[in-house]
């Protein structure tokens, strides 16, 4: 479930706003004759307007004007502040459902196609991979620690993350990341690269993880084993 954030709309304009606090004095496109009062306002409606933008709901912008003068000119609302928030919630929630199935329905097409092309092995947790050169040294445990490259992609080609693009290798315990990246990194041997397509059933799931990665996401890695490092020490 999304937490109650989504519904406290106004505050999370009022925190885009803060986070600009850095920007130098005078550094925006106003004229420079522009109302002190007038530009304020049009920079919370452009804040307000990009949280609104990320539930995805549509708006009727003659009503969302009503219910922001209703308050700012201290008329008596239709609601409560507590019942818009229950509101909001539960429209912001309806979205994200709707959004989960279409991807879902789409995940489910994708891999099943996917697992169809040559080269391509799905393991019994619904993982598929494909080697893309094999190595000859020994295969990581779950405690181990181990350096790899590797970068994520979406399968319409979006990258996500990439130690690649960072140009630097990750050294991480296999014990302490998704578990596709888990169970696929455990089945390479040192020196391999692999293409692992993982359901989202053993990434994200239905939540997502913010940003390009939404709910039922199937994510896309091309790792690099380079070394295990060590055993992890659990603690």
């Amino acid at each position: 479930m999304r937490k109650l954030f989504y519904a406290l709309l106004v505050l999370a304009a009022i925190a885009m706003v803060a986070c600009t606090s850095e920007a130098k004095p005078g550094s925006t496109s106003f004229p420079e004759n522009a109302d002190a009062d007038a530009q304020t306002s049009y920079a919370f409606g452009v804040a307000l307007g990009y949280s609104l933008q990320e539930t995805k709901l549509q708006f009727s912008y003659n009503e969302l004007m009503r219910g922001i003068s209703d308050v700012l000119e201290g008329n008596e609302t239709e609601i409560t502040q507590e019942e818009a928030y229950q509101v909001i919630q539960t429209a912001v929630e309806a979205e994200m459902a709707k959004v989960g199935e279409a991807s879902a329905a789409a995940e489910a097409e994708y891999l099943a196609e996917n697992g169809k092309r040559a080269g391509v092995v799905t393991t019994a947790s619904g993982l598929q991979y494909e080697v893309i050169s094999e190595g000859t040294g020994p295969k990581p445990a779950v405690s181990d620690l181990v350096k790899i490259h590797y970068e994520g992609t979406l399968p319409n080609g979006t990258v996500f993350d990439s130690s690649i693009e960072r140009g630097e290798p990750v050294v991480f315990p296999l014990d302490q990341v998704i578990e596709g990246f888990s169970e696929g990194v455990q089945l390479m041997t040192v020196g391999s690269k692999y293409r692992l397509y993982m359901p989202s059933t053993l990434a994200y799931g239905p939540e997502g993880a913010g940003g390009d990665i939404g709910p039922n996401q199937t994510l896309i890695f091309e790792v690099e084993l380079i070394s295990i490092e060590s055993a992890a020490v659990s603690e």
